[in-house]
């Protein structure tokens, strides 16, 4: 990465303020490869340069990316006044980080987190298909015309069907289901939990394919976001960085080298 200032580089780690920093800087609390650091508009790579504050080094890498095991309750946000956001599970404090993709406040699951605005975008292109699988637990069993119409796309109110998913019924529930915005145990009679993979991500889709064939959503989790899987060692609210081997099989999933 190209060289950047020192002021500029604490500014997105949302460290310090630019005006922080040069009194940092003034105060000799910022070094450079070992070297204190004299103007907070010396230039430093942050991929590549050693910087320390207060004698601690400091993670400036330009690109990170996390997996984070969305909890239900949050909202997917960078900030919000009147609910808890995915970001309140980050300790990473850059400025510039985003969510691929959203998660709704009462869905849980894997939700990957970066400052890659390319791979981001990548991701979640329509051009390149990459898959997201749900476990959704519905009210009622799918028939099997049910599965047909999902796995070939419905309208569930756009201009355009859905496109093509993959769906399989995966468990059936004779017994009653709390709903995860329900006040008491309400009576659905049967449930099915089904996973459902497709490869776009509209407002609210997979809620609107089972109302689209009347079998309304009690709870949703994503289990994987293209080739990636979420981490079972990791509880609710937790996160982990991805791997290079991870990062690798992303990259290819997006088209990029």
């Amino acid at each position: 990465m190209a060289k950047e200032r020192i002021d500029k580089i604490f500014s997105q780690l949302g460290l310090l303020s630019r005006s922080e920093c040069k009194r940092a800087v003034k105060s000799g609390l910022i070094s450079v490869n070992g070297n204190v650091c004299r103007a907070a508009d010396e230039k430093a790579d942050p991929d590549i340069d050693a910087i320390c504050y207060r004698g601690e080094a400091v993670d400036t890498r330009s690109l990170v990316y996390y997996m984070l095991n969305k909890p239900s309750g949050c909202i997917t946000a960078n900030e919000d006044k009147n609910a808890k956001t995915v970001f309140d599970y980050i300790d990473d404090r850059r400025t510039d980080l985003s969510a691929v993709g959203r998660l709704d406040k009462d869905t849980t699951g894997i939700l990957i987190i970066t400052n890659d605005g390319d791979i981001n975008h990548r991701l979640l292109s329509p051009k390149y298909h990459v898959p997201k699988c749900y476990e959704a637990l519905v009210a009622g069993v799918p028939s099997d015309e049910d599965i047909a119409l999902l796995e070939r796309g419905l309208d569930i109110g756009d201009e355009k069907p859905t496109l093509p998913a993959k769906c399989r019924i995966l468990e059936v529930n004779e017994e009653n289901v709390r709903g995860e915005n329900a006040d008491a145990i309400e009576d659905h009679g049967p449930t099915a939990l089904v996973e459902l993979i497709i490869t776009e991500g509209r407002f609210h889709q997979v809620k609107r394919m089972f109302e689209a064939i009347e079998k309304p959503v009690l709870r949703l989790h994503r289990s994987s976001f293209g080739p990636l899987e979420l981490d079972t060692n990791l509880r609710p609210g937790e996160y982990r960085e991805l791997s290079k081997a991870e990062l690798d099989m992303l990259n290819e999933a997006s088209g990029r080298d």
